[in-house]
């Protein structure tokens, strides 16, 4: 049966996927979004700009909808870390002001990354370590929603292209290890025995059609294939001729290691995964090699990077909000 459904951030990389597959299945989308990333917005859908913590102008779509998928949020442990002040008030109390003004279906998307470092293959049940405002925002949220007509994904690390209007992320393991294999023959892996969870971007889209209108609730961890990074760059090698591979046992800031199952997806709703990470390299690698991306080193392209000069000035330390305050006088 189709439903009205607000993609809260859904402009964005992971919700671009996600608005088409709805849309595909016969639903009425409406995105709501402030474009931090982005500088237009093309996809034809309903469309209404606007920031999370704006409750007035939010407050009525949550009426018209039957259904939210809420992906907003800053992503990212050094985005996050910028202003742990305004991460709070995104990835937190929006939620929570959420779980107060909407009864209905919503679709929450957490991360894997709430589980750390730890040994073993992880379940829902396994116990969370978070290393990063990341990865504790999201876990707060999560128990925020946990007695309510929701269900959270924890997304493995993602990869990919997820539509043809969206911004591509190239600080995700797999999308930033292609391009540079690409660009430069040669990409450094620090350690390389840590373990991620990957899962395609497109991937995430079949999971939320599959639920608008079940009854599963709680938490279900999504990810296709659980690989050290070292064996993401051998894939590379095998599609980018004469690749050099550099190992370093350098102790890498990024402490995560993590494998998790995805059985309890499986057996609920058919969790399938479709796609490969052979095929997200060679999608990331075609882009690069017939020159689709005109400065592949644009910090567009990072969360971290093009917030960086937004949030951490001495005379602005709230710069996402005169930013959109200056988008919206436009």
């Amino acid at each position: 049966m189709a439903k009205r459904i607000l993609v809260v951030g859904g402009a964005g990389y992971v919700g671009g996927a996600i608005t088409d597959r709805l849309i595909e299945a016969g639903h009425q989308v409406r995105v709501y979004d402030a474009l931090l990333y982005e500088e237009s917005y093309f996809k034809p859908v309903d469309f209404v700009f606007g920031d999370v913590r704006d409750r007035d102008k939010l407050l009525p779509l949550l009426r018209w909808a039957d259904a939210v998928v809420w992906l907003a949020a800053l992503v990212g442990d050094g985005a996050c870390a910028l202003d742990p002040e305004l991460t709070r008030a995104i990835n937190v109390d929006s939620v929570a002001w959420l779980r107060e003004h909407f009864p209905g279906r919503i679709l929450f998307m957490s991360t894997c990354s709430v589980y750390g470092a730890m040994d073993g293959i992880l379940t829902e049940e396994s116990a969370t370590n978070p290393l990063s405002l990341y990865a504790e925002t999201k876990l707060e949220a999560e128990r925020i929603l946990a007695d309510s007509d929701a269900i959270s994904f924890r997304l493995g690390t993602l990869f990919g292209l997820g539509d043809t209007y969206s911004r591509i992320r190239m600080d995700l393991v797999v999308n930033t290890l292609t391009v540079k294999a690409c660009l430069y023959k040669k990409i450094s892996v620090f350690g390389g025995n840590q373990f991620r969870p990957l899962l395609h971007v497109r991937d995430v889209a079949e999971a939320v059609v599959a639920n608008v209108d079940t009854r599963h609730r709680g938490i279900f961890n999504l990810q296709a294939k659980n690989m050290k990074i070292v064996d993401i760059a051998e894939l590379l090698a095998a599609q980018v001729p004469d690749l050099q591979i550099v190992r370093t046992e350098m102790k890498f800031q990024d402490a995560r290691n993590y494998s998790v199952s995805s059985r309890k997806a499986e057996e609920a709703f058919g969790f399938a995964p479709k796609r490969s990470v052979e095929e997200g390299i060679a999608e990331m690698r075609r882009l690069v090699v017939e020159g689709r991306i005109c400065d592949i080193s644009s910090a567009r392209f990072s969360n971290n990077e093009f917030l960086r000069p937004l949030l951490v000035t001495p005379h602005n330390p709230l710069g996402y909000e005169i930013k959109t305050a200056a988008r919206i006088r436009r």
